[in-house]
């Protein structure tokens, strides 16, 4: 009885034709990530997305928003925490090579944070940090939508995910800030 590869493979992501598209579409964007000005951009979004920004965003609600704002930035706090939790864990289980690794052409734009490529981690963290802080205050949308979409192209842009790292991190990431809503509400219900 044969036994299929892992899904890290090379060989795995060169056979199958979804997969062989997530490789080129990663190659393609990428490529795209050459131009210095796109380099820069993107580098610089990722190193926001880091937790820059979110960390920032937490913070001013915490002083500007008063008890809101504090219970906003609480929640998201605890929110930020599991996904780190859940994506580490992930990444541990799934241990995908990151695409610059395994894909010729595609090279690292910046330095990554750790070894793993699935999910993204910074995508995840940017979704379910944008569903939990519109929850609280919807007339952020325009910046923390524009925001999170940017972070989750940059990671494929950079060359450290592939697209589907990004779609899959997207659908955790909205699991876990729907869910974190939800417990709340649950929480608020009982109290």
């Amino acid at each position: 009885m044969s036994t299929l590869p892992p899904l890290h493979t090379p060989e795995l992501s060169t056979g199958l034709p979804r997969l062989a598209l997530d490789r080129r579409v990663c190659m393609a964007a990428n490529r795209w990530g050459t131009r210095r000005a796109v380099g820069l951009f993107f580098g610089a979004i990722s190193r926001l997305g880091d937790g820059v920004f979110w960390y920032a965003l937490m913070a001013v609600l915490a002083v500007v928003g008063g008890p809101r704002g504090l219970a906003a930035a609480a929640h998201m706090a605890a929110t930020g925490l599991t996904a780190l939790l859940l994506y580490r864990l992930l990444k541990r289980w799934t241990r995908r090579p990151r695409p610059y690794r395994v894909c010729p052409g595609v090279i690292a734009h910046v330095p990554p944070l750790d070894e793993f490529s699935f999910p993204s981690g910074h995508t995840l963290q940017a979704v379910s940090f944008s569903i939990v802080a519109l929850a609280w205050y919807p007339q952020l949308a325009p910046l923390l939508l524009g925001f999170t979409l940017l972070v989750a192209a940059s990671r494929v842009i950079l060359g450290l995910h592939y697209p589907s790292d990004v779609l899959a991190a997207i659908a955790i990431g909205s699991g876990l800030g729907v869910s974190s809503l939800w417990l709340l509400s649950l929480a608020t219900k009982l109290a």
